[in-house]
């Protein structure tokens, strides 16, 4: 009896997981993994009582299908009760048709609702030289889904960084390890409603 007390504390002690699905923005890029706004994210739920943790299961390069295709899994295997998604970026850059995207970003949401986590999408934007039409269409996507599927959501999660140079590389698409805390600011103030 004592023993299966002290497996009952253990798992209540247990802290609650948020898992981060994203690309290279969430992989932490040619940064410092320390640096990465996922691991600062880790370091400040750790302070939390009770402890939460996050598990970044970020990919530089993932596309919605792959990330799709590898939530199932992540699911079974980490039990999280926030599933942060953070994908988009690379089907936007390779100019992948936004319906395919809009379903991909949905069936994420219905595996998540059906493990019951609370769910936060982060959405992107992408350089003007794609056009208003997709740019608008792939902001719009999010915009949508959150409305219709009822999940929070970061409109562009590089704001007030994406535009400047001091805060990002020389690619133009990653943040600089000094920009992460502001990425993590962001993100913040839409996930911390979802850990009450």
């Amino acid at each position: 009896m004592l023993l299966l007390a002290g497996v009952g504390v253990a798992q209540a002690a247990a802290p609650k997981t948020v898992l981060v699905l994203g690309d290279s923005l969430s992989a932490a890029h040619n940064i410092p993994v320390e640096s990465g706004w996922v691991h600062l994210l880790d370091e400040r739920l750790g302070k939390m009582v009770p402890k939460w943790t996050a598990i970044n299961a970020s990919i530089s390069g993932e596309t919605s299908l792959s990330g799709r295709n590898r939530l199932p899994a992540l699911l079974q295997k980490y039990h999280p009760a926030v599933l942060v998604i953070e994908l988009g970026a690379n089907d936007g850059l390779r100019g992948l048709p936004l319906s395919n995207l809009r379903d991909n970003l949905a069936a994420m949401i219905e595996l998540a609702r059906r493990s019951k986590a609370r769910v936060l999408l982060l959405g992107i934007e992408l350089p003007v030289n794609y056009g208003p039409r997709y740019r608008d269409g792939l902001r719009a996507i999010y915009a949508e889904l959150a409305r219709t599927q009822h999940t929070a959501l970061v409109p562009f999660l590089l704001d007030g960084i994406a535009l400047d140079p001091a805060l990002m590389q020389d690619d133009g698409l990653h943040p600089l390890a000094i920009a992460e805390p502001k990425v993590l600011e962001t993100v913040w103030k839409s996930l911390q409603p979802l850990l009450r």
